[in-house]
């Protein structure tokens, strides 16, 4: 995401002509864009955004636990 936002930037000011990225060229410009697809192409294959997301439903299950357990228990915090 963060590659994305920074090739939007640069194409705007190159597109505007503000400052020295206006003399550089366009390739430059695309480089994000070509960096994120690379990146992406890489977390899926690897596996890593299907880890990511499993880490973060497992995160949410536990918070979920834990309210659960709390509320029905209200002893439960202090036993930890």
């Amino acid at each position: 995401m963060y590659l994305l936002v920074l090739g939007i930037v640069l194409l705007l000011l190159k597109y505007l002509g503000i400052g020295p990225l206006a003399d550089w060229s366009w390739w430059w410009m695309l480089t994000p864009f070509v960096l994120a697809v690379v990146w992406w192409s890489w977390a899926d294959s690897s596996g890593y955004t299907k880890r990511k997301a499993m880490e973060q439903e497992a995160e949410k299950m536990q918070e979920r636990r834990d309210r659960t357990k709390s509320a029905l228990d209200s002893n439960y915090k202090r036993k930890k």
